[in-house]
């Protein structure tokens, strides 16, 4: 007998991956403040890829002590620029210095997701997509900016890829999923091992 799924996200664009993909799930997300999580990791050598490990654990394991009888899904996201690592932009400003910084360079988003049992981690998985985005005008960039509106303040790149975003592009190495923020095709073939999900 299958067991409920949890999703500890807040993300509306898991939520919708995973509704897309058929899975019925509940969404609970986790309170916790990454930033204080994150806060003793910057400096410890510790890499953008483990870094979203590391919160995604931890969100799902906060949000599984509140089920204990359901699998909770914990993902996260960071994006890297050689040795530095981004969040969400706060506000329009640092979203248009966000996208001035990417100009012309190659970064990587590092996407993981968990899987959370009785707060004990069962699965884990990373995936990294890099993208090249073109050499951008600023004048473009605050034009960009003034159509897309808060939108930019959703995502760690400060665009869509999914909608406008796509036209800041050059070059994409790794798969849609990844680059939303949900590796979904590992995630789906683990539920469908577990036969909680039907294969």
């Amino acid at each position: 007998m299958s067991k409920g799924i949890v999703l500890a996200s807040a993300s509306v664009h898991r939520r919708e991956l995973l509704k897309n993909a058929g899975i019925d799930f509940t969404c609970e997300p986790s309170e916790l403040d990454e930033r204080a999580i994150e806060a003793p990791l910057k400096d410890s050598g510790v890499s953008p890829d483990e870094i979203a490990q590391i919160l995604a654990e931890a969100k799902a394991v906060d949000v599984s002590e509140r089920h204990p009888n359901e699998i909770v899904i914990g993902a996260d996201q960071t994006l890297s620029l050689g040795d530095e690592t981004f969040h969400k932009p706060a506000n329009m400003e640092e979203a248009r210095r966000r996208l001035l910084a990417l100009s012309g360079k190659t970064h990587h988003l590092n996407s993981a997701v968990v899987l959370v049992e009785r707060g004990e981690v069962t699965w884990r998985h990373t995936s990294v997509a890099a993208l090249t985005m073109r050499p951008l005008d600023p004048g473009f960039i605050g034009r960009h900016l003034a159509h897309v509106g808060s939108k930019a303040l959703t995502s760690v790149g400060a665009y869509q890829i999914e909608k406008e975003g796509i036209q800041l592009m050059e070059a994409i190495d790794g798969d849609y999923f990844t680059i939303i923020g949900l590796p979904l095709l590992p995630l789906l073939k683990e539920l469908r091992r577990r036969g909680e999900i039907d294969g």
